[in-house]
């Protein structure tokens, strides 16, 4: 049994008097940095689980994870097992919410904020049903690699006064998240991230902040940016990541083939990556280089030594 699991239990669990709210607290920022910890390590949770509490304030759900407050504007941070967690922890919180499909990015709800510590908050429209928190968690994040978590409900109180700001970009991966949750997948499954993949496009809409590369006049630059914008805009920083064979989608004629290549020469240049551990050859972006990938996006300025081909 945890701290956090002991100090529920001895008083009262997700019914517990406001007396001991500030006790409460303390635990739950202890577990967070424990969490945080386990989460820097090749195995995370397997002496004591990583935790997240979830609780219900003003009619909305609230989740606080050890996963980095910053996440919420920066999504190359969608790395790694902390951000399998924190999907996970969108599915839960979709499932509890009981929130039905989205039609269009305006149906999207999900908010998130930050507690003392720099810790992410997630938060949906929703009342907790208490005895439904575990069971709701183990259904997205029962099976992550390397990663033991454990999902805990927490009375009013111990969670609030976290002030909530939607996730910056239409395409970033706690918006894919929320929607492939709500589409009724588990967004910590990569396979259910590729199954939706299509429903995603229309769910998410267009960002905001979309170039025209088809005004390029090279063609390689042109499918270049058309590529790393559409796998930006689907939240594919690393913890989301697509088939290689998948670059060439919306291309048609000759400009699938160049696709293809440009997909290698993003690959050669380090502004994709690639995850051998899959059957297929899966890429991301590379959030090392986030910097570059935006400006080639919004500037067409392409790195120094990169060669593109063209047609």
């Amino acid at each position: 049994m945890t701290a956090l699991e002991g100090e529920l239990d001895a008083c009262g669990g997700a019914a517990a008097p406001a007396t001991a709210t500030a006790r409460l607290r303390d635990v739950l920022a202890a577990a967070l940095r424990h969490g945080r910890a386990e989460l820097a390590k090749p195995r995370s949770g397997y002496t004591e689980p990583v935790e997240v509490g979830i609780a219900e304030h003003a009619g909305t759900l609230l989740a606080a994870t050890p996963a980095a407050a910053t996440l919420r504007a920066d999504p190359w941070q969608a790395t790694g097992r902390e951000w399998l967690l924190v999907a996970a922890t969108v599915g839960a919180l979709v499932e509890l919410a009981e929130s039905p499909a989205p039609r269009g990015p305006e149906d999207l709800a999900l908010r998130a904020g930050e507690l003392p510590g720099g810790f992410l908050v997630l938060a949906l429209p929703g009342a907790l049903d208490a005895d439904l928190v575990e069971l709701a968690f183990d259904d997205h994040g029962a099976r992550l690699d390397r990663l033991r978590a454990r999902a805990h409900a927490l009375p009013p109180g111990v969670i609030e006064d976290v002030e909530l700001r939607e996730p910056i970009g239409a395409g970033h991966p706690l918006r894919v998240a929320e929607a492939v949750a709500r589409l009724g997948g588990n967004p910590a499954d990569q396979d259910d991230i590729e199954r939706y993949e299509d429903a995603l496009l229309g769910v998410l809409g267009r960002d905001r902040e979309a170039t025209r590369p088809h005004e390029d006049p090279d063609p390689g630059l042109r499918v270049a940016r058309r590529i790393l914008q559409r796998l930006h805009g689907m939240g594919k920083w690393g913890g989301y990541h697509t088939e290689f064979a998948h670059l060439a989608r919306g291309f048609a004629g000759n400009d699938r083939a160049l696709a293809q290549e440009v997909g290698e020469a993003l690959l050669a240049e380090g502004l994709l990556a690639e995850k051998p551990s899959v059957g297929q050859r899966h890429v991301f972006l590379n959030s090392r280089r986030a910097a570059e990938i935006r400006r080639m996006i919004e500037t067409g300025e392409v790195p120094p030594r990169m060669r593109l081909p063209s047609r």
